[in-house]
């Protein structure tokens, strides 16, 4: 195939997704986008999109791009023309279509948390290793990682110039269930969603940290709690409420490998707070500090500057040479929320191309699932430390 300049188009990679809600139009902008700002080895195609109701996958397909609806993930896996195959479905789904997928030849996207279970995960993990022999990759979506001010924080730490970590403070807070009467949805029932606030804000925090630092977080101690027990039922039972099963807020330390140590708070109960993710590393060398509500700055202390003139440094992280900028706009233009997806495209296709292994991977994925286990296994027994499953890889 030849482009309109004359050169020769890359190799088509065809993208079937499944699942079509608030992450699966999330990953629709980042596959539709990603060849528009990147030049990249292989050129996604959006070959078809999965859902169970044919007349809301349709839709979705129109309105996203795809160009064909399936109404079972089967058909989808089976596709010829699907080669990577991204799961955005309650977490209930993933392990068997990731499994599925993998053992069908194509190449997986999952989307956080990997499972509902360390088992799951743990199954997860053994089918990726052996795709892995056969070329395929799989890889887990923690989007927040390919915030470019989060990338450059990961880079600055790296290369040491916060010295030895002491702390790591992280809160992810939104607000959209205090709403007593917010019905009873798929994510607040432990069938389908396996935690709450834990799974679904607290996986997010656990990665970044362990992202960030460099390090596997080694035990922790926790409290969880449902404020709202019940809540209005969507499927028409004669009882009017049904039972919350999940976590509505999540709160805990931690300690990392190196002995610095990490407080965390999730909840969906922080009356006003939208999504409002912040969190601050402390070295003995100096400090970084970070808020998702203002994604393109990140705050930075030198401690080893004269204290008369020592204080926090705003970085404002557009320019060419910080994290994906080189495909993007003129420094001080700011990107968003939806960059990220298609930062993590990039990153996925190139890793297909190459041969690599991508990052996170499920076994990433996996120590963040058995952190959120212990998390809970400290929860019910009275915030007793809990030690966190060794792993065998480091972070990546």
């Amino acid at each position: 195939m030849e482009q309109r300049d004359g050169r020769t188009a890359p190799p088509a990679l065809g993208v079937g997704m499944v699942g079509y809600a608030f992450m699966g139009a999330a990953h629709s902008q980042g596959w539709r986008t990603v060849g528009h700002v990147f030049d990249l080895p292989l050129r996604p195609v959006l070959a078809a999109i999965a859902g169970r109701d044919a007349q809301a996958v349709r839709a979705a397909a129109d309105k996203h791009g795809w160009a064909a609806a399936e109404t079972d993930w089967r058909a989808l896996v089976a596709r010829d023309d699907v080669q990577l195959v991204d799961i955005c479905t309650p977490g209930d789904s993933h392990a068997e279509i990731a499994i599925a997928a993998l053992e069908a030849g194509k190449h997986v996207l999952c989307e956080k948390p990997l499972a509902n279970s360390v088992a799951e995960a743990e199954a997860m993990v053994a089918a990726a290793d052996a795709a892995r022999s056969r070329g395929q990759v799989a890889m887990v979506g923690f989007n927040y990682r390919r915030v470019p001010a989060l990338t450059y924080a990961r880079r600055l730490i790296a290369d040491g110039r916060l010295g030895t970590l002491r702390h790591v403070r992280v809160s992810y807070l939104q607000d959209w269930l205090v709403d007593p009467d917010f019905p009873l949805t798929w994510r607040l029932q432990r069938e389908h969603a396996g935690s709450g606030a834990l799974g679904d804000l607290g996986a997010h925090i656990v990665d970044l940290a362990q992202y960030l630092t460099g390090e596997l977080l080694v035990g922790v101690s926790a409290q969880l709690e449902t404020f709202v027990k019940e809540r209005p039922r969507l499927d028409g039972a004669a009882t009017p409420r049904g039972p919350v099963t999940v976590d509505d807020a999540a709160v805990f330390t931690g300690r990392l490998a190196s002995g610095a140590l990490a407080t965390f708070e999730a909840t969906r109960m922080a009356s006003g707070r939208k999504n409002a993710l912040r969190l601050e590393v402390n070295g003995a060398s100096g400090s970084l500090a970070f808020d998702l509500e203002r994604l393109n700055e990140l705050y930075f202390l030198d401690y080893r500057e004269p204290a008369a003139t020592a204080g926090f440094r705003r970085i404002v992280v557009t320019e060419a040479e910080h994290p994906y900028l080189e495909g993007w706009w003129p420094p001080g233009h700011a990107l968003g929320y939806e960059h990220t997806f298609a930062h993590q495209a990039r990153d996925l296709v190139e890793a297909i191309a190459t041969g690599t292994d991508p990052m996170p991977s499920f076994a990433d994925g996996l120590q963040v699932q058995r952190v959120l286990s212990a998390v809970e296994e400290s929860a019910q027994k009275n915030s007793v430390y809990t030690p966190v499953q060794a792993v065998e890889a480091e972070v990546r």
